[in-house]
């Protein structure tokens, strides 16, 4: 493998189609695509400063570098890439790639990123402004993200979430296969129009969270603030401590300390359907 060290790299294609090369302490400006249908290419502490560095790109190792907010849309249609220990200050940057392995990095602008993407590995990542983060996405495993930006996971599926805090309004909407543990998520309408949806150990506050779902499943979660939930999903709910409010579920069983106001309709929902146990009070 060919080391190139401590160059600047300038004009449009500069290191188009590039192969088996380490490059240490680089500067890609002043150019698009500088790094296009690129493959076995490992990056050290370099900066890339223009937009789309890494489309077409094929089996990338990426470290201690940084992407300038001026290299937009940098990471597209790539196979196989791996960054650690990295600042990305540009916007929509992954998308409709595969196998990608993000670990220790900021996201402090990510709008529109991480879209249409399979097959990703997530692991203490910062990301501020990530509005629809993850959209239509497969098979991802995340340990440690911690996410400021609405609408996340949106279409996702197959996605595991571990030791996060989500701060994001109507995360999960349209998803399919979703699992969460020892995680906090606070955001209006989450998890709409869903299909398994698993919460485990986790902190939730929500208004009219939780609704329209199919195989909502919660063990040993807390429900802060959350009123109207549940409506028109099937659930079943092991809830430590009060549910302020409760409105139309289809089916299933909920068991919590306290329900504040339980409503159910019996034009809209058969009562019956559901099981609704109150470990402070009389059984519903």
């Amino acid at each position: 493998m060919e080391t190139v060290k401590q160059k600047q790299f300038t004009g449009e294609r500069a290191a188009f189609f590039a192969r088996d090369k380490k490059i240490v302490e680089c500067r890609f400006f002043d150019g698009e695509s500088p790094l296009k249908h690129s493959e076995n290419i490992e990056l050290f502490s370099c900066s890339f400063e223009w937009k789309y560095p890494l489309w077409y790109s094929k089996h990338i190792r990426v470290e201690s570098c940084t992407l300038s907010e001026t290299a937009r849309a940098g990471i597209w249609y790539t196979d196989d890439i791996e960054m650690k220990n990295c600042k990305i200050d540009a916007p929509k940057t992954f998308r409709r790639s595969t196998d990608i392995v993000l670990e220790n990095i900021e996201i402090p602008n990510a709008a529109e990123t991480l879209w249409t993407c399979k097959g990703v590995k997530i692991k203490n990542v910062t990301v501020r402004g990530g509005d629809y983060l993850a959209m239509n996405c497969e098979d991802m495993e995340i340990d440690g993200l911690d996410l400021v930006g609405n609408y996340a996971f949106d279409g996702a599926k197959n996605v595991v979430i571990k030791n996060s805090r989500l701060m994001t309004k109507d995360a999960f909407w349209n998803s399919e296969n979703i699992t969460v543990y020892n995680s906090t998520i606070v955001g209006e309408y989450l998890g709409w129009n869903s299909k398994n949806l698993t919460l485990v150990d986790c902190t939730i506050e929500s208004l009219q969270g939780l609704c329209y779902i199919q195989n909502l499943v919660m063990k040993n979660c807390r429900l802060l603030n959350t009123t109207l939930a549940f409506e028109y999903s099937t659930v079943q709910a092991d809830i430590d401590g009060k549910i302020d409010s409760v409105l139309n579920p289809s089916g299933g069983r909920i068991t919590t300390g306290e329900i504040g106001e339980l409503i159910l309709q019996k034009d809209r929902v058969d009562p019956d359907k559901t099981v609704i146990i109150c470990r402070n009070k009389q059984d519903v």
